[in-house]
Parts: C-alpha cells; sequence; structure tokens
C-alpha cells in the first residue's frame, strides 16, 4: 500500500512549541478526531506554516491516534493527537514556498488563480496522491539544498484565525503574498469597492447604509442603494447633527441600530474630508465603538497613513490613528475571492489582517 500524505498546520508559535517539547507528537482539535483516526502508521504529515506560506517539515507516522492532555501547545490543548518521528526539517528562512508549487498542485485552478490557498484551511487533510510526492520530493530537496528566502517576523508568529461553521472549524489561510502581483488600481472604481463592501456587510448578516448621495450610484448592473439588506434610515438615537455626518459616509456595516464598521472610500479625492468625517462621528459620540476605516488604492497608502496622523487627529482622545485603519484595495478584493461563498461564516475581526494602522 501507498504510503498517504496529511496536511498539518502549524503557526511558527505551535511549530516552535512542537519542537521544543521533542517533535514527537502532533495534535489537532477535537473536532477533527474522526479525521485523525484515518491516519495510519508509515504516513507522512506534510508540515504547512501558516502566517509565512510555506512547507516547513514532514513527520512520519509512528503509532496509532490517541487523546492526550500534556501541555504542549499555549495555545490550545490540541488533544486528538498521533505519535510522530521527524523526516525532514527546515528553518523557516528556507522553508519551501507554497506558491513556487501551487501551478503544479491539483487545487491550483487558472481561472481562480488568487485562491488556491483555500487549501490550507484545515488539518489533518488527506493529500492527492501526486501533490503529496511533489511536496515531500521538495521539501527533502530542501534540506539537502537550501534557498534562504526572507521572511516577516510578524506573518511567522501570526495565529491561525479560525472561523466556526456549522460542521467545523475552518483555519482561514493567509493571502499569497510572497509572489502577489501588484493589482492595478486602475480600472477599480469608487463604486466597485463601495458595492464590494455592501456586498461583505450584506452577506455577513449585517444591515448595510451607503452615503445618501450615492444610493443611485451603479457598479455594473448593480445599483448601490438596492443592495441587499439596506436600510432605508439610521439608527434613531443619534441626535440629528450626527446623522448629517453619518449619513454621508460612504458605507456603513450595522447590527441592528449598532454600527459595526464604518468605510470611507478614498479613491482619488481628498483623504482628509473622508477622516474629518470619521473625527466628526467620533467627537460627537466620544464612547460610541465603530470599527474606522480608510479604503484605498494601494498606491495611495502613504497618503492615508500620514493623513490619519495629522496632529488635528492626534490630540482626539484617543487619537484618531488609534480608532482608523487603512485598506488597500487589492487585500480587500482578495480576502472577498477567497471567502466567496462563506461570508456567513465571518465576523468583523477579519478585517484586522488586512488593514494597517498609522505609526
Amino acid at each position: 500500500m501507498a504510503r498517504r500524505y496529511w496536511l498539518d498546520l502549524f503557526t511558527g508559535t505551535t511549530w516552535e512549541e512542537f519542537l521544543a517539547a521533542g517533535g514527537m507528537v502532533s495534535g489537532f482539535r477535537e473536532r477533527r478526531w474522526k479525521t485523525v483516526q484515518r491516519i495510519s502508521v508509515g504516513d507522512w504529515l506534510l508540515c504547512y506554516a501558516t502566517g509565512i506560506s510555506r512547507w516547513i517539515g514532514i513527520l512520519a507516522v509512528t503509532g496509532e491516534p490517541f487523546h492526550g492532555s500534556d501541555k504542549i501547545w499555549g495555545e490550545d490543548v490540541f488533544p486528538a493527537r498521533i505519535p510522530v518521528e521527524i523526516v525532514a526539517q527546515l528553518t523557516p528562512e528556507n522553508a519551501v514556498l507554497a506558491s513556487l508549487l501551487k501551478e503544479r498542485m491539483s487545487y491550483y485552478k487558472p481561472e481562480s488563480p488568487n485562491v488556491w490557498n483555500v487549501h490550507f484551511r484545515g488539518s489533518p487533510a488527506l493529500e492527492n496522491q501526486a501533490d503529496g510526492e511533489l511536496v515531500a520530493q521538495t521539501i527533502l530537496q530542501a534540506v539537502e539544498d537550501p534557498t534562504p528566502r526572507p521572511f516577516s517576523d510578524a506573518k511567522w508568529m501570526r495565529r491561525m484565525r479560525i472561523v466556526e461553521t456549522p460542521t467545523e472549524e475552518v483555519t482561514v489561510p493567509e493571502p499569497d503574498t510572497d509572489d502577489m502581483p501588484e493589482q492595478p488600481s486602475g480600472p477599480v472604481t469608487h463604486e466597485e469597492i463601495q458595492w464590494l463592501l455592501l456586498k461583505l456587510g450584506s452577506e455577513m448578516g449585517f444591515s448595510v447604509w451607503v452615503a445618501r448621495n450615492d444610493r443611485n450610484r451603479r457598479y455594473r448592473e448593480h445599483v448601490l442603494g438596492e443592495v441587499s439588506r439596506m436600510r432605508d434610515g439610521l439608527p434613531a438615537q443619534f441626535d440629528p447633527a450626527t446623522n448629517r455626518t453619518i449619513e454621508l459616509i460612504d458605507v456603513l456595516w450595522l447590527d441592528e441600530n449598532a454600527i459595526v464598521a464604518a468605510f470611507e472610500v478614498e479613491h482619488t479625492t481628498s483623504v482628509y474630508s473622508g477622516l474629518l468625517r470619521m473625527a466628526d462621528l467620533v467627537s460627537m459620540q466620544p464612547n460610541i465603538n465603530i470599527r474606522l476605516y480608510i479604503v484605498a488604492p494601494d498606491e495611495r497608502r502613504e497618503k492615508v497613513l500620514t493623513e490619519v496622523a495629522r496632529p488635528v487627529f492626534s490630540r482626539m482622545k484617543p487619537p484618531l490613528r488609534e480608532r482608523c485603519q487603512f485598506i488597500p484595495y487589492s487585500e480587500l478584493k482578495a480576502e472577498e475571492e477567497r471567502f466567496r461563498g462563506r461570508m456567513q461564516y465571518l465576523r468583523p475581526e477579519f478585517l484586522d489582517e488586512i488593514a494597517e494602522s498609522a505609526e
């Protein structure tokens, strides 16, 4: 019987904890127990570091699955366990970029080139035989002839994001940032980004609001004011002055009468005007807890972050830069494509992974 290959996901932290404990036990969440029981002695676990999107090692299964509670990992118990030994081990610097192999893998689809890493959403998972052999061979070659590549310490230490679905917990894969081409912002329009934000909020189950003066604008065949879950009016608990400010914000996500997130899309217009609306909102309602975002083309990053850090906004309590973050078009569009059809399982916190704060 041919050796089988299984995907085994790690963060930098859980990989280091695994090694520090002797590298003899791999563990998974309890809800994966039935899958763990399918793993046999002699199978190989192909270890993938989620934050840096690299293959980092191979583990050979040496015994039968078991339940354990000995402390190995700080993040979770990972009680569905299996005994292993290390066949191959790479450093983060020398680990194999998954993007280098992606076009040779069965889960890569040319028609959706940016969503291949959805494959890395949960483990253990049985790999296609040819895929497993290719990854294993490449890891073993990298051990013999390593190729150092810079990596981000922050991404190496990043925790996995977990989305609970009705039947399982799903690990949200990282964007393929090591070789992702620049996304041209030229063809993208202000209306497209507004529509995308409205669509995301609606699919997550929030009611949505588009700036009153934009309700008749269109993106392709979509009228912005007719997106599903569009509100006809704003919450009544705000005074008229606050409402006049809120109703001109490009996009809002609302949970009943609570504003969950506010977005200003700054395509070509002055970033400052959008920030003033954000500042007015939090000044008039200082105790309101709203996520604030400026969404703009990638090339406007420095402009946005510089404006957010202006002295006039820094004197606010708390400073606006602590509440308002920048989201680039490319990241927003990549997230929408990656989670398409699964947005109902997400929470607004997923934006934290693609948003950037001013220093």
